[in-house]
């Protein structure tokens, strides 16, 4: 467990935001990235399970929405083009914890990535904890429509950059 355990739900996600350089443009950005730490001993303690949009923590959202309701955090939700909504999470207080420089170049990797590149990234992760023996091809299967060739080599790309970084609990060989 991290050095966030005396802080609130609500200041944990503060916490992640400030990692990140203090804004994080989407819910998935701010889950994945919040996944990525929990994998790599950086976490805040929460718990991950399956999504639609991969690893995710019910918790985690809730807490966001706290946080905002208390002016912790500002969530801005913007339109997309194509009519569906997007939020923009900013700091609103500095964070309370000192900054761990791998748990730092996580979030800015994240917060700095295509959105579906880090999902993508991200749900290979969880399937190989899970026990997926080929976890890149299996995330082909569940998100075919996301899981382009492009988007695949990008994801291992991410994915790379984030294994090269030195974390308490090494992220998982995807192969």
């Amino acid at each position: 467990m991290s050095n966030e355990d005396h802080l609130n739900d609500y200041e944990k996600v503060n916490e992640l935001i400030c990692l990140a350089g203090g804004v994080i443009t989407g819910r998935t950005r701010l889950q994945k990235i919040a996944y990525l730490l929990e994998i790599s001993g950086l976490g805040s303690g929460y718990s991950f399970k399956y999504h639609n949009y991969g690893p995710f923590c019910e918790e985690l959202a809730d807490s966001a929405k706290v946080a905002n309701i208390l002016g912790v955090i500002t969530e801005e939700e913007k339109e997309t083009s194509w009519g569906g909504f997007y939020s923009i999470y900013s700091s609103s207080t500095a964070a309370k914890s000192p900054v761990n420089k791998a748990a730092e170049k996580i979030a800015h990797l994240g917060a700095d990535a295509n959105s579906v590149v880090l999902e993508l990234a991200a749900t290979a992760a969880y399937l190989s904890l899970d026990g997926s023996k080929k976890p890149w091809e299996k995330t082909k299967e569940l998100k075919p429509s996301k899981a382009t060739q492009e988007r695949i080599a990008e994801a291992k790309s991410l994915y790379s950059e984030l294994s090269k970084i030195d974390l308490p609990e090494p992220l998982p060989e995807l192969g």
